[in-house]
């Protein structure tokens, strides 16, 4: 036996209204009195009345679904960095809270910019836009057409977009200040990637607290994964056989550089002092605890959602957003 599904013109009927004045209250429109729309959702509620989506977008001209796009292989998005799952929760928490619907794309290839071009012209409100490298084509292509757009972390090109980052120099420069003040006198980093935000400011900030103590600045580079950053502690181990502490721009690579280090016989935090950067969990279970720069991977996920609410009101932010770090001390350091 089919069950039909109630109606909205049953929904008009039993609260006593015209059909378009129930379709003002189902779509939340105003210019209804009070007591109508009370009788409305009782009528709904009594029912069990479900809107349909697709009319009501047509009558909205909203889908209620917010796009969260990384630029990034799926892979990568679930893989051993857990940066983007913290944000997926943050964004996905924030979403629910405010009734919308989360729908997250992965892409780092041509053809998949193409999808996620369509995709997001047609059938969201607005795009979260997350992990883009350079000048990602996805910077410019998105910021031209119909949804607004907000960032997570400061585009390096591209148009100006909203944007919500952490603070990422000065994360870095307090965990190298740290080690300075700590007695420790040659310190090496291994950034992260140049094409990203992330990978640019670390940088700027160990530069400057290592500028600032009158020291020489050497770097190696990662791609922000464990076994780059096992590479580069290698390399520096070769180039800088004295040094005596290591700022690492993720906890991955630096969870990769104390392998190597382990590798080598020294010991932690005895010869080397090793701070990273993010405070994922491995951190907390890293031998020995990995001293951190602590960055808020959730929080990051529910302001991008919270800025791109106040754009869909009406009520741009006049300025981007910057989450403040924190270093959190453990046995590396």
């Amino acid at each position: 036996m089919v069950t039909l599904r109630p109606t909205l013109e049953q929904v008009a009927k039993l609260a006593g209204v015209s059909r378009a004045t129930a379709s003002r209250v189902v779509n939340g429109a105003g210019g209804v009195s009070a007591g109508v729309r009370e009788a409305v959702r009782a009528a709904v509620d009594s029912l069990g009345y479900v809107p349909n989506p697709a009319a009501r977008s047509l009558v909205t001209r909203r889908t209620d679904s917010i796009a969260l796009v990384v630029s990034e292989p799926t892979s990568q998005v679930f893989g051993d960095d857990p940066f983007f799952i913290d944000v997926v929760r943050g964004v996905s928490a924030e979403l629910e809270a405010g009734d919308r619907q989360l729908v997250l794309m992965t892409t780092d290839t041509p053809a998949g910019r193409e999808r996620v071009k369509r995709f997001t012209s047609v059938h969201v409100d607005g795009v979260l836009l997350l992990s883009c490298h350079g000048n990602d084509p996805l910077y410019s292509a998105l910021g031209k057409q119909g949804p607004p757009v907000v960032c997570g972390g400061r585009p390096l090109y591209g148009p100006s977009l909203a944007y919500v980052d952490v603070d990422n120099v000065g994360g870095a420069r307090q965990g190298v200040e740290y080690l300075i003040k700590s007695g420790r006198r040659r310190i090496v980093t291994i950034a992260g990637p140049q094409d990203m935000n992330a990978g640019v400011d670390r940088l700027i900030g160990y530069r400057e607290a290592i500028a600032a103590a009158d020291r020489r600045a050497i770097v190696a580079y990662g791609d922000f994964s464990r076994d780059s950053g096992e590479r580069a502690m290698h390399s520096l181990l070769a180039d800088e056989p004295e040094l005596d502490a290591v700022f690492a721009a993720s906890d991955l690579m630096a969870i990769g550089a104390l392998a190597a280090l382990r590798n080598t016989g020294r010991r932690v935090p005895d010869d080397v002092a090793v701070v990273g950067f993010d405070d994922i969990e491995q951190a907390r279970y890293a031998e020995p605890p990995l001293t951190t720069v602590q960055q808020p991977s959730p929080l990051l996920g529910r302001e991008m959602v919270r800025m791109m609410q106040r754009i869909l009101c009406g009520d741009p932010p006049d300025s981007p957003m910057t989450l403040p770090t924190q270093l959190v001390l453990r046995s590396t350091a």
